[in-house]
C-alpha cells in the first residue's frame, strides 16, 4: 500500500487547500489544475523561460528602486536562474487551456520561483510570511502586462532558431539550382504541357520564394520588440515606479541580446495583440509557400512508372505495409501536414486577436501556445525537409528530356513563324496522331531542317529571344 503523500496547507482569498509538500507550486496552481484538466499540454518551455526572465528583471528593477530588499531580490534571481538552467521544469503544470489572460500561468511561475527562493533564503516552501508570490514575485506586475511581454519574448526567441533552418533549406534549393542549371525539362501550367524550363530554374525559384517569405516574417516580427511591460492591470502603470517600464525593457534587452523597447502607449500594447496576429499571418503565408513546394516535389517525383518521375527523392522508409518495394515521398508529406497545422493555428490566433475587449485581450494563452507550436514545427519540418529530402534529390535526365521534346508547348515557339491558328492545328494533329510537334511540322513541310533546328532549340527556348525586335 502506497504511503500517503505529505501535504501542506495554503490559503488564498477563496479559502484553504492542501498542497503536496514536495511541490514548488502552490494553491493557485492547485485550483487551476482542478478547474482546467482539459488537455495533455502544459506550458511551453519557451514561455516559462520568458516569464522567468521577466521575474528576474523585475527583481533587479525593484531592487534599484528601493522597493525590494537585496536578499529577497537575490533569492528571486537565483531561483529564476535555476529554472533557466533547466531545473524544476516539471513544476510548471497548468494546462494551456486555462483562465483568460494567463493568470494561471503567471501564478504558476510566481509560486514556483517564490517557493524555491524561500528555500534559498533558508525557509520552508509555503512560508509566505517571508516571501510572497503576489507581494514580491509579482511586484509592479500584473498578468495583464507580463503575459503579452512573455509571449513577445518567447516568440522572438523561437524565431531565432527558425531563421537558420529556413536559410539552410533555401540554400539547399539554391545549390540544386546551380547543379541542375542546364537540365532542360517541360514546363507545366494548369498541369498541362507548357514551354520548356530548366530544373535548376525551378529550384532557384523555390529558394527565392522561401527567402521572400522569411523576409516578410522578419518585418512583421519587428513589432514584437515593443513590450507592454509596466502597463500593470489596465495600461496605466498603477503600482509601478515611473521609470519601471523603461528599465524593464533595458533589463530584458540585456538578458536576451534583443533590442526590446517600452511601448509608447502601454494601454494600446495591452489592448491590441495585432503584432502577434501579423506575425502569425506571415508564418501562415510561409506555410503556404513551403507546402506548395513540398507538393511540387511530390508531383515531380510521382511514379516511378506511371507518374512524372522527373526527379528522384531519397527513400527514407518503406512506403507500404502491403505493396512490396513501394517508396513514398514521406518527408514531403510530413511537411504538408505541418503546413496545414500552422494554417489552422493562424485561424485560431486571428480569431483570438480579434476577441480583445476594452483594456485586455483574455485569449492570450492560446495565442502563445499556437504561435510557439507553429514556429517549433516549422523549424523542425524545414530541418528534416532539407536534410532527408531536398539535399538528396536526383534527376531522371532521360525522362526530363523525353517530356521536353514531346511537349505540345513547343508550338509556342512556332507561333511567331507560322501563326497562332496554324500552330494550334499542328498541336491538335500531334496529339491526335500520337506524334511529336517536330514530327508533324516535318511531315507538313512547313519549315526546312535548318529553320526547325533553330526555332526549336530547347536551350534557347528556356529564356528570352535575343533576335526579337525591342
Amino acid at each position: 500500500m502506497a504511503t500517503p503523500e505529505k501535504m501542506r496547507w495554503e490559503k488564498d482569498s477563496l479559502g484553504s487547500l492542501e498542497v503536496p509538500t514536495t511541490a514548488y507550486y502552490g494553491i493557485n496552481v492547485m485550483r487551476a489544475r482542478a478547474n482546467f484538466p482539459i488537455s495533455r499540454r502544459t506550458l511551453h518551455p519557451r514561455l516559462v523561460e520568458a516569464y522567468c526572465r521577466i521575474k528576474k528583471a523585475a527583481a533587479t528593477v525593484n531592487l534599484e528602486a528601493g522597493r525590494l530588499a537585496p536578499e529577497k531580490a537575490a533569492a528571486i534571481t537565483g531561483a529564476a536562474d535555476e529554472v533557466l538552467a533547466g531545473k524544476l521544469r516539471d513544476q510548471f503544470v497548468v494546462d494551456i487551456f486555462q483562465a483568460g489572460a494567463g493568470t494561471s500561468t503567471n501564478m504558476n511561475v510566481n509560486e514556483v520561483l517564490c517557493n524555491r527562493a524561500l528555500e534559498l533564503l533558508g525557509f520552508a516552501k509555503g512560508d509566505y510570511h517571508e516571501l510572497h508570490p503576489n507581494d514580491h514575485l509579482n511586484m509592479s506586475q500584473s498578468t495583464n502586462d507580463t503575459f503579452p511581454t512573455a509571449m513577445h519574448l518567447a516568440v522572438v526567441d523561437a524565431l531565432a532558431d527558425f531563421y537558420p533552418a529556413v536559410d539552410q533549406l533555401a540554400g539547399e534549393f539554391k545549390r540544386l539550382g546551380q547543379r541542375f542549371a542546364k537540365q532542360i525539362k517541360s514546363g507545366r501550367t494548369h498541369l498541362q504541357d507548357a514551354v520548356p524550363v530548366t530544373l535548376g530554374g525551378e529550384f532557384r525559384a523555390y529558394a527565392d520564394s522561401l527567402k521572400a517569405s522569411m523576409r516578410h516574417i522578419r518585418r512583421t516580427a519587428e513589432d514584437l520588440l515593443t513590450l507592454a511591460i509596466g502597463g500593470s492591470a489596465t495600461g496605466t502603470g498603477m503600482n509601478t515606479h515611473p521609470d519601471y517600464a523603461a528599465k524593464m525593457a533595458i533589463e530584458l534587452s540585456k538578458a536576451t541580446g534583443k533590442p526590446f523597447l517600452k511601448a509608447q502607449n502601454l494601454m494600446q500594447a495591452m489592448q491590441s495583440q495585432a503584432p502577434v496576429g501579423r506575425t502569425s499571418g506571415a508564418l501562415r503565408d510561409f506555410a503556404g509557400e513551403l507546402g506548395r513546394i513540398a507538393n511540387d516535389l511530390r508531383l515531380l517525383s510521382s511514379g516511378p512508372t506511371t507518374g512524372l518521375s522527373e526527379i528522384i527523392l531519397p527513400p527514407v522508409q518503406a512506403g507500404s505495409s502491403i505493396m512490396p518495394g513501394k517508396v513514398n515521398p514521406s518527408i514531403a508529406e510530413m511537411v504538408n501536414m505541418v503546413c496545414f497545422h500552422v494554417i489552422g493555428n493562424d485561424t485560431c490566433i486571428s480569431r483570438a486577436v480579434g476577441a480583445g475587449q476594452l483594456e485586455l485581450n483574455v485569449m492570450m494563452p492560446i495565442m502563445a501556445e499556437n504561435m510557439l507550436e507553429s514556429i517549433e514545427i516549422l523549424t523542425s519540418a524545414c530541418t528534416q525537409f532539407c536534410k532527408l529530402c531536398v539535399a538528396g534529390i536526383e534527376v531522371n535526365r532521360d525522362r526530363c528530356l523525353e517530356y521536353a521534346e514531346g511537349s505540345l508547348g513547343l508550338v509556342t515557339a512556332l507561333a511567331p513563324v507560322i501563326g497562332y491558328v496554324r500552330a494550334a492545328e499542328m498541336a491538335k494533329q500531334a496529339l491526335k496522331e500520337g506524334r511529336t510537334i517536330i514530327e508533324v511540322i516535318r511531315s507538313a513541310d512547313l519549315l526546312d531542317e535548318e529553320q526547325l533546328k533553330k526555332i526549336l532549340d530547347l536551350k534557347k527556348l528556356t529564356g528570352p529571344d535575343p533576335n526579337l525586335p525591342g
